[in-house]
């Protein structure tokens, strides 16, 4: 398996939900889940969280993470970057980390990283997960992905893709105990995590936000439309996204539920 070190980038001002990273209504401030997940990976040999947020900081090194202060970004991945160039960081992989996907499992973080060592010729990898609901599929801040057959990402949208021209989505869904055209869904979610070759990752962070990047407000669309690859690894774990006050709401039922 190949070298990889996990970066957490976390800010405080969330435009839907201010300060989410620290909130602790489950006794441990949200961004501390990730950093567990991130920490209990077998694949990462360190593990830092990069923030501009004295107060992120402070809580982040109470419960024992490594911090690396930085300036302010447009992007987690140009925080990233950052911090790869600063510290000088040596590894063959860098592994992007979101702060406020909580219930993220390690073994995907494995599962990641293992993929991407057996594809060395590619630059940069992601996670995705078959989308089981209509509702999921037609959710546009649910984030949609097409494979090519050897794994590769060919495109990420908002919409859902790809496009059932001859029929109703819900006829693809599979069913319990029902015959289906497919024995699983032919729509996957795409999961916010990333792997970079740590060349390619400075490389990224130095182009301009590409032409589909604007439109889909999608970051990986640059990557793919400056030539890259991008690995896109199925995994059967969803790691549910905290955006906005009812998601975290949620995230605390969950929580009370399994400590029933």
């Amino acid at each position: 398996m190949p070298q990889a070190i996990g970066i957490i980038p976390a800010r405080m001002h969330s435009s839907r939900l201010p300060g989410k990273m620290l909130l602790n209504e489950t006794g441990k401030p949200l961004i501390q889940y990730s950093w567990e997940a991130a920490t209990n990976a077998a694949s990462l040999s360190d593990v830092f969280i990069a923030t501009d947020s004295e107060e992120i900081a402070a809580a982040c090194e109470k419960f024992g993470a490594k911090v690396a202060l930085t300036g302010d970004h447009p992007s987690g991945t140009d925080r990233i970057a950052e911090v790869v160039q600063s510290l000088n960081l040596d590894a063959e992989l860098i592994v992007n980390i979101q702060g406020d996907e909580p219930e993220l499992d390690s073994g995907c973080i494995d599962q990641l990283v293992d993929a991407m060592g057996k594809s060395p010729h590619i630059e940069m990898g992601t996670l995705a997960t078959p989308i089981t609901s209509q509702a999921m599929l037609l959710d546009n801040g649910c984030v949609k992905v097409v494979r090519a057959a050897d794994g590769r990402g060919l495109y990420f949208s908002r919409l859902p893709i790809p496009f059932y021209r001859d029929g109703e989505p819900a006829d693809l869904f599979p069913v319990a105990g029902e015959d289906s055209r497919f024995s699983q869904t032919p729509w996957l979610l795409h999961l916010g995590i990333y792997a970079y070759r740590p060349e390619f990752l400075l490389a990224l962070t130095q182009m301009p936000p590409s032409r589909l990047e604007q439109l889909e407000k999608l970051e990986q669309l640059r990557a793919l439309e400056a030539g890259a690859s991008i690995l896109v690894e199925v995994v059967s774990h969803r790691s549910v996204g905290i955006d906005t006050a009812a998601d975290y709401a949620a995230f605390i039922e969950r929580m009370k539920s399994k400590a029933e």
